[in-house]
């Protein structure tokens, strides 16, 4: 019941959203507004942050250290980690830019962790020299850090853990199963000598005090999910075992919850996960761990919105077709991989009110030059006229985050809103669009004649 009325909500507020972004001028029917702009639910936001603390907090004893540690790569804008980090949230990151945007979201030291499979050496001794937590993915990793460890000051290493990949297999979608036989990411729990070798470098590294593992994301139930975690759980035992102390204190179980891009329903929900984790690792809530997540699509995903003008409407072959600003370089997944992403699409018209009408079959269709850019083949919507609106929701994660430059089509703006007791909405610019003269820069412009 509080989900339905959580998605209630959401989908109220969106619709309060659409009205004002039209009646704002941020999106509009026609020329002189922007065809296209991308929106974020800040309440939205802040509700995920409070469910995911709050579903930690009833499982574990008080006084449990726990780090939620956002995953900068869905959502890498310096006002949402700001955001975030108000709700009480951390920072993952995963390369050199996503560390520089949590350092300059005011993200501390002791609240952000280093991951990536491909850390330079100059990477790993900055992060050391912040005082950075940094898990390492492999054998040649923890050479490199014997030696930038040795040359740090006694008392001066920040948490170091070793990334595992526990073999548990593969969720829907290959492409983002990270726990398969031949994965690339950590170190492989199950194969020969493996473990022994994991036990014995822990021995011989009495500064290594994590341990971390990361199955999938998208498409990864989350009975897999939780083996995973269980047999990180079980190599930590062992080590301390051996060790003959608890030298693992902290176990980092990466993130990984599905979305639900159906309906505006949020499930599985973090207490759903919380909940399998206790059945299946009940050891790891008796408070003997502290514990770091690394969730990302999870906490945003449902809280964005793509919000496009119909430019042209057309028939081709029976098919009635729409289209649209909005494509690949927002939704890059669901155009090149569509049967593995499906987006909904909301219809409204030129005013922002949600569009009713006889179900009509049309293909919403983005901007680029190529046949395969479409957001929803044949789908049952409202016959579509130029000037209607289309949102595309449940996209605050990997999708105009992260922008894909097909066809130099432009950045759109990014704007957080809030929606006031009074019904109004107030609009806070998280990311400019990108213009013209920004591409031309970012492509050279200013050397032009260099290679003549």
């Amino acid at each position: 019941m509080a989900a339905d009325m959580h998605a209630q909500g959401a989908a109220e507020r969106r619709d309060l959203a659409v009205r004002a972004a039209v009646e704002q001028g941020l999106v509009g029917g026609s020329d002189p507004a922007p065809p296209l702009v991308c929106l974020l639910d800040t309440a939205g936001i802040r509700e995920s942050a409070a469910a995911l603390a709050g579903a930690f907090a009833a499982a574990l004893p008080p006084g449990t250290p726990v780090l939620h540690a956002f995953a900068v790569k869905a959502a890498p804008l310096v006002p949402v980690l700001r955001l975030l980090a108000d709700a009480g949230l951390g920072c993952e990151a995963a390369s050199p830019g996503e560390l520089a945007l949590a350092r300059a979201a005011g993200l501390p030291a002791e609240r952000t962790v280093l991951d990536s499979p491909a850390k330079t050496a100059a990477e790993l001794r900055e992060a050391l020299a912040l005082g950075i937590a940094v898990n390492a993915d492999n054998r040649q990793e923890l050479e490199r850090l014997d030696a930038l460890v040795a040359e740090r000051p006694a008392g001066a290493v920040p948490p170091i853990g070793v990334r595992i990949n526990p073999q548990t297999g593969a969720g829907a979608i290959d492409a983002l199963s990270t726990a398969t036989a031949t994965s690339k990411f950590g170190i492989a729990l199950r194969d020969p000598g493996a473990r022994e070798w994991l036990v014995r470098a822990y021995l011989d590294r009495p500064w290594l005090t994590r341990l971390h593992t990361h199955s999938g994301s998208q498409g990864v139930p989350l009975p897999l999910i939780a083996q995973g975690v269980r047999e990180l759980h079980a190599l930590a035992e062992e080590i301390n075992a051996a060790a003959g102390r608890r030298q693992v204190d902290t176990l980092d179980i990466g993130g990984g919850l599905p979305v639900n891009f159906a309906s505006d329903a949020h499930t599985p929900t973090f207490a759903e996960y919380v909940g399998v984790l206790r059945e299946a690792v009940p050891a790891l809530f008796d408070g003997s761990y502290g514990l770091v997540t690394e969730f990302g699509r999870a906490l945003l995903a449902k809280h964005g919105l793509v919000l496009t003008r119909v430019e042209y409407t057309k028939t081709t072959g029976a098919r009635a077709i729409a289209l649209t600003h909005a494509g690949v370089q927002l939704a890059t997944r669901t155009v090149y991989a569509p049967a593995a992403w499906p987006v909904r699409i909301l219809p409204y018209d030129a005013k922002g009110a949600p569009k009713t009408g006889p179900p009509v079959a049309q293909d919403v269709a983005g901007p680029a030059c190529f046949a395969g850019d479409l957001l929803a083949t044949a789908r049952e919507l409202p016959e579509l006229a130029p000037g209607d609106l289309v949102a595309v929701p449940d996209t605050g994660a990997y999708f105009f985050t992260a922008h894909y430059g097909y066809n130099s089509l432009p950045r759109p703006a990014v704007h957080g809103f809030t929606v006031r007791p009074s019904g109004g909405v107030r609009f806070a610019l998280a990311r400019p669009p990108q213009t013209p003269a920004d591409i031309v820069a970012e492509a050279g412009g200013d050397l032009r004649d260099t290679l003549l």
